[in-house]
């Protein structure tokens, strides 16, 4: 992106917000990323709950609030084509966010991890002490806050059966 940028001489900006592992009041129905599938899971009470791969892969789930404000706000700061990541440095095992789901919930459901299934790669953290360095920023809502509150929205707005009926699709749907 440096090199684009000088090239033509013209600001850019790039933004990694590591997409796959946001999470919060607006995602969508999709439930074809890891925290959205585990709540999707929890929400009509699956039992035994599924969690693909062997449990020990390490994420972060940024809540979308705090990526989307320093989007628009940090649009002039940098046009270098410098590479900002705008995530959470917070390191979660995802057997560890299964059962935070279902503590949230409630659940009470056996966790039965699934190695035979797609589980991406064994760790996956955003190193974001660039975004702190050059703009101030920091994400303010914590992973466990972020599910909660995405859960919370999940109860006030979804229809358990409807979640439960096309979940099988939405989980492997693009």
């Amino acid at each position: 992106m440096r090199v684009y940028a000088a090239l033509l001489r013209q600001g850019t900006r790039y933004w990694r917000g590591l997409s796959p592992l946001l999470h919060g009041l607006r995602t969508t129905g999709a439930a074809n990323h890891a925290v959205i599938a585990m709540i999707a899971r929890a929400f009509p009470k699956q039992n035994p709950f599924e969690a693909w791969g062997d449990g020990t892969q390490i994420r972060n789930w940024t809540f979308i609030e705090d990526t989307v404000e320093r989007t628009i706000l940090a649009p002039d700061e940098i046009n270098d084509g410098t590479a900002i990541n705008l995530g959470t440095m917070e390191r979660i095992k995802v057997i560890d966010a299964a059962k935070m789901a279902c503590d949230f919930i409630g659940h009470k459901a056996g966790i039965k991890l699934r190695p035979d299934m797609l589980a991406g790669p064994l760790n996956r953290v955003a190193d974001n002490s660039l975004a702190k360095k050059l703009l101030g920023w920091e994400p303010k809502v914590p992973s466990n806050d972020g599910i909660k509150r995405t859960i919370d929205r999940d109860y006030a707005t979804k229809n358990r059966e409807e979640v439960n009926r096309t979940f099988g699709r939405k989980l492997t749907e693009r």
